[in-house]
């Protein structure tokens, strides 16, 4: 407060005469009572005279000074506390209490609004204030919250402010409250608070109705990350009352008879379409629920930029993020809005990544764009600001073309797309083959074509452009593609070539290998190859073949002598190079000792000592698979300064044996053998070899295994072990005792000479088993010990029982042997084989004149000794025609005989009775002999003997088709073979003397046709006909 008058007053006051004034020393206002009424206090001081002094006296007749001081002080401070008095009265009212404080809640955000006024501010214009703000809950004592709320306010105006509460406000009453002070340091004198409003209360409508349990919030929407309490309200006793989320138990907290909490931290998202909160009374069917729908937190836009490609249009693009979208309509995808800031413009963007923007005909060049991403729980926003011409990028170029196109050359050609006053663009052009990629930057201002070069024959390209603004640099466009194919060029290489000379009896045979020329030296594609060899001996011999392609050997016959073989490779343009190879009469396999060398994974390093000479090449010789049949030749070729390689190759395996040749290749001289090496990539352990034992006595015995191939093993066999054990378990001074993994005990004894493989085991004991292995070893290991094989030594004595044994077992063999040779002689001299009729010389087959499937039996061809007639009954003739044909078998009587003797009432015989009679029946040989008067069912036989035999024999060849009237059974004839039939001294005594029926054999024909013929009387010379007789095939069974 300014004093200044009054004290400028206080300090002007008139002179005493003859004494000083009083002086005030200081002077302050006192503050007595509020509002604002204040006090003087001072102190003062006399001129020459100290406070504490006596008082002097004046002349009588003048006035004291002193108290001419006090009456102006008295009049002073009246004056002034009249000022002051009536300055205090304007500001003696307290700041008005906060008025018409409205309370309204929001259930589904779970906020608090609140609205009020001040309409008596001590000012009209605006001041800033501060409002504090307190919220209860249940009861006005349990303050919850306490914050300030700062803002400009004026007189009459209506504030509003909100609080979102973590609480249902179904679950508890909550309680209001608010004060202010100015907060304005124009003011000083009002900054103090005023007092609390009334309390407000604020409860929200609720009502439990028949239901016994309720949840509150209902289908929660939030935010995954944050915190969410929730409460039930029931009557019933909590402690029966549980809640879960997703089957898992959730802790509660009773804050109010009817009222219990729980609270869900930093909850995750699920699934869209929500998470269950399920409260129900333990064992009743009481329950009830919410749904917590938890929503992605929205993100900030990213890559926000925006380009023109026209003038025309902006583009503007951004990663919208993770999507916020909810099921049951509870929360859409987030909204996109872009705002332009310059223009004031705002557009609701239709995708959420991009949106387009008009440019207007203003000539704008600077724009500035603010995209907000919305949703129901917040707002993201990012801003950019950019100049047009610096945010352009083109359109892709079209119609690319070329021309020109040549083997190593190519013009490309495109249109130049329109892009408003600028004409400057750059091309980046990119060439693309299988192997290589180049690029080339062009700045086009007119012209629109680029010529490529050092292009490779016959090679398709993909040539890619695209473009940007040369001016202002911004993103390159597009690309555009297009392929280009070259054209072919004449091969720029000779053929890799190779031989494999065999030696022969007079020629040579080569067999040529050459290795495909690789693309780029091909220069298109390879028809065939031209092979010319010419004799270096005679020049007029020269053999040309032509190889098509992709064959890439070929076999040639030369004559002895040296040859000189050119190989060239041919396309549709022209020949390539020519690859010259000598042949010399000597196939250069020269004899060198093998060296062994030691490959890795990798593969091998070979060496070879240096030639002196015209050395133009060396060329080492391997093949990829050696133990195939095809092993795969192949070869590398290297400088003659060069005395070491190395060889790799995928198809190397581990415990392969490779064998390498080196050969030194002079100019126009036949390439020669250096060197040979031999190795494994990895030595591995071998197989063990087959022994077999040889020699075996009671003290010893020889292993052998000769047969055991080391080059076709895991690795280089360095040597053999041979393990021993016997029941006696000691083992022999040269041995060595070993334990094996199994835990089995054996003697060991160690060759180190690989090419030893026999092995004498000695000092054994007779009758005596032992188990032996022979197992090789390499670097890597040992063969396998799993198998062995046993042996048992023979007793001592049993060699001596070999000697006697062994005689008498041979003189057995032999004498078997012999009896079994002589057992034929016996057997046709005591019981011979009954003779086969078909095998009988006696017959012949022949054709039959009618049926040329039949056969017929002739008599010329057995001439008998003897003839015996049987009987010769008297009675009726019966006629027999022989047709050729074979009868059934219900024609066939039990016995057919066939009689050949014609029948004669007075035959004359030494003897009564029938006349002769010949008996064939089924072409089996009956061994039995007629009984007495009777042959099967035929008559008894007669010893007399009818006819002779060429009589016989002239009968029996008479046609066939010939019929016979014979009586019926009147003759029997038997067939006597040589064997049985008398000796030719007792023939005149059988058939005079005999007066008995002599036995006879029958000769019995198989599926033969019966016929009876007539005996002829033996002076006359008739002719018998013969029965047919079928084929062997054709008999009957």
């Amino acid at each position: 407060m300014a004093l200044t008058p009054p004290l400028a007053a206080f300090q002007s006051l008139p002179r005493v005469a003859g004494r000083s004034p009083p002086r005030i020393s200081s002077i302050s206002l006192v503050p007595v009572s509020p509002p604002y009424i204040f006090g003087i206090k001072g102190s003062f001081e006399r001129t020459g005279q100290g406070l504490g002094g006596q008082r002097r006296l004046q002349p009588p007749g003048k006035p004291e000074p002193m108290a001419f001081f006090a009456v102006f002080q008295k009049a002073f401070l009246l004056a002034l506390l009249c000022w002051n008095t009536c300055h205090g009265e304007a500001l003696a009212e307290p700041l008005p209490i906060p008025e018409s404080l409205k309370v309204s809640i929001s259930s589904t955000l779970q906020r608090l609004h609140l609205q009020w006024t001040l309409h008596n501010l001590p000012y009209h214009e605006e001041l800033k204030m501060i409002f504090q703000i307190e919220i209860s809950r249940i009861e006005v004592s349990n303050v919850i919250w306490v914050g300030n709320y700062s803002t400009t306010v004026k007189r009459n105006q209506y504030l509003h402010w909100s609080w979102e509460s973590e609480l249902p406000f179904e679950c508890a009453a909550h309680f209001v409250r608010i004060k202010s002070i100015v907060d304005d340091t124009r003011f000083p004198e009002l900054n103090f608070w005023s007092k609390w409003s009334l309390w407000k209360e604020v409860r929200a409508q609720r009502s439990l109705g028949q239901k016994n349990l309720w949840i509150f919030p209902r289908d929660k929407l939030v935010e995954e990350g944050t915190d969410v309490t929730f409460c039930y309200i029931s009557r019933i006793d909590h402690s029966s009352i549980f809640c879960d989320l997703e089957k898992e138990l959730i802790p509660t907290k009773q804050i109010d008879a009817n009222v219990s909490t729980f609270k869900l931290n930093n909850v995750h998202f699920i699934r869209k379409t929500g998470t269950n909160i399920v409260c129900k009374v333990n064992q009743t069917s009481i329950r009830n629920g919410s749904v917590l729908f938890v929503s992605k937190v929205l993100e900030e836009p990213k890559d926000f930029s925006c380009e023109t490609r026209d003038f025309k249009t902006l583009s503007c693009t951004w990663n919208p993020g993770v999507d916020t979208a909810l099921d049951w309509s509870k929360q859409s995808s987030q909204s996109y809005t872009l705002l332009e800031s310059f223009s004031g413009k705002k557009k609701s963007c239709e995708q959420n990544n991009s949106c387009n923007w008009q440019i207007t005909q203003d000539e704008q060049e600077t724009y500035n764009f603010t995209l907000t991403a919305e949703n129901r729980l917040r707002k993201r926003s990012v801003s950019i600001i950019f100049d047009l011409s610096h945010r352009v990028r083109p359109e892709a170029p079209n119609t690319i073309d070329f021309k020109d196109v040549g083997a190593t050359h190519a013009t490309v050609t495109w249109k130049v797309p329109a892009l408003r006053n600028y004409s400057t663009l750059l091309y980046q052009i990119e060439v693309q083959d299988k192997e290589n990629i180049s690029q080339h930057n062009v700045s086009v201002n007119m012209s629109n074509k680029f010529v490529l070069r050092e292009l490779k024959p016959i090679t398709v390209y993909v040539i890619s452009m695209r473009c940007a603004d040369a001016s202002h640099f911004w993103k390159w466009s597009e690309w555009v593609t297009k392929n280009l194919t070259t054209a072919e060029a004449v091969p720029s290489l000779a053929p890799d070539v190779w031989r494999k000379v065999k030696s022969g009896k007079g020629h040579d045979s080569v067999t040529l290998f050459w290795k495909p020329l690789s693309k780029f030296h091909a220069n298109g594609r390879i028809l065939f190859y031209n092979i010319v060899a010419q004799s270096l001996d005679n020049a007029s011999v020269v053999e040309r073949h032509s190889v098509p392609a992709p064959t890439n050997d070929k076999e040639l016959t030369l004559g002895q002598g040296s040859y000189q073989i050119s190989v060239t490779a041919n396309n549709s343009v022209g020949t390539s190079p020519a690859s010259v190879i000598v042949i010399s009469g000597d196939s250069g396999n020269q004899e060198v000792e093998e060296e062994r060398i030691n490959g890795t994974k990798d593969g091998f390093i070979v060496f070879w000592p240096p030639q002196s000479g015209d050395i133009m090449n060396y060329v080492v010789e391997w093949c990829e698979h050696p133990q195939d049949l095809l092993c795969d030749l192949q070869w590398k070729k290297v400088g003659p300064d060069v005395t070491s390689t190395a060889v790799s190759s995928d198809a190397f395996r581990p415990g392969i044996r490779y064998s390498f040749k080196i050969y030194g290749v002079p100019e126009e001289r036949a390439a020669y053998l250096i060197a040979k090496k031999v190795g494994y990539t990895q030595e591995l352990a071998p197989e063990n070899p087959q022994v077999h034992t040889v020699n075996l006595t009671p003290h010893s015995f020889i292993l052998n295994w000769t047969d055991y191939s080391t080059e076709s093993q895991a690795g280089f066999i360095q040597g053999y072990h041979v393990y021993l054990k016997s029941k006696a378990m000691q083992c022999h001074p040269k041995f060595e005792e070993v334990t094996l993994p199994d835990d089995s005990v054996h003697c060991k004894y160690d060759i180190s000479n690989p090419e030893q493989k026999t092995f004498l085991v000695d000092d054994l004991q007779p009758h005596a088993s032992y188990e032996l292995l022979v197992s090789s070893y390499t670097r890597a290991g040992e063969g396998p010990r799993d198998i062995f094989m046993s042996v048992t030594t023979p007793d001592k004595h049993s060699h001596v029982l070999l000697h006697v044994l062994l005689p008498m077992g041979l003189s057995i063999l032999f004498t078997i042997v012999m009896c079994y040779w002589k057992s034929q002689w016996v057997k046709e001299k005591c019981y011979p084989d009954i003779p086969d009729p078909y095998k009988s010389s006696i017959l012949s087959l022949i054709k039959s004149k009618e049926n040329h499937h039949l056969t017929i039996m002739s008599i010329k061809d057995c001439i008998p000794d003897a003839i015996e007639v049987i009987n010769k009954p008297e009675g009726a003739k019966m006629q027999v025609i022989v047709t050729g044909k074979p009868l059934t078998k219900s024609e066939l009587p039990n016995h057919a005989y066939l009689h050949v003797l014609p029948t004669k009432k007075d035959f004359s015989g030494p003897g009564p009775g029938p006349g002769p009679c010949i008996c064939f029946e089924n072409f089996t040989y009956n061994a039995s002999v007629c009984d007495a008067g009777s042959c099967g069912n035929a008559p008894p036989c007669q010893p007399e003997l009818l006819t002779s035999p060429d009589n016989l024999l002239n009968a029996l060849e008479e046609n066939h088709t010939n019929s016979l009237e014979i009586p019926s059974g009147e003759s029997n004839l038997n067939y006597v073979s040589q064997l049985a039939s008398p000796i030719p001294g007792d023939k005149d005594k059988l058939l005079s003397n005999s007066p008995d029926p002599i036995h006879c054999s029958e000769y019995k024909m198989q599926m033969a046709v019966p016929l009876c013929l007539g005996s002829p009387s033996p002076t006359e010379n008739r002719s018998l006909s013969s029965g047919t007789l079928l084929s062997h095939d054709e008999r009957y069974h």
